[in-house]
């Protein structure tokens, strides 16, 4: 039994013997192989060759994070949306139904969003929050 798991693993061990021969050698080649000197411009960061102005800890107004969440939700429907095409003969009437329901919840979720006012740029109001604050400055 031991003799026979040794067997089984002597591939495994010599593979990852290898590999770390492989990492050693490449480590120590780009060290023997390495440019030595340093100019001004070797540490700057850059981006496409552009340097960089500024800092990089800037804000970022919350619409790009709600379109891009929006961008995922959406672009994963096509998926959804594709698979059920090639499959379309296959599924059937009751696949052709769950399909149905499954973009009138989209096209829900899309109404809602529009009139919520997470597809708008710009300050964010809520209906409810100025009909309590009207309220309130009435009193």
């Amino acid at each position: 039994m031991v003799n026979s798991y040794a067997n089984e693993i002597w591939p495994l061990a010599i593979y990852f013997f290898m590999v770390i021969m492989l990492v050693v050698t490449m480590l120590v080649l780009s060290w023997l192989l390495g440019q030595r000197r340093r100019e001004a411009a070797t540490n700057d960061p850059f981006e496409s060759g552009i340097v960089s102005v500024g800092g990089s800890q800037i804000r970022i107004s919350v619409e790009f994070y709600l379109v891009a969440i929006f961008f995922v939700i959406f672009d994963l429907e096509t998926v959804f949306i594709f698979a059920w095409a090639i499959a379309f003969f296959e599924l059937g009437w009751q696949g052709y139904l769950s399909m149905m329901v499954f973009i009138a919840i989209l096209g829900l979720v899309l109404v809602y969003e529009w009139r919520s006012g997470a597809l708008e740029w710009g300050n964010k109001t809520r209906v409810g929050l100025e009909a309590a604050q009207k309220s309130a400055e009435v009193k």
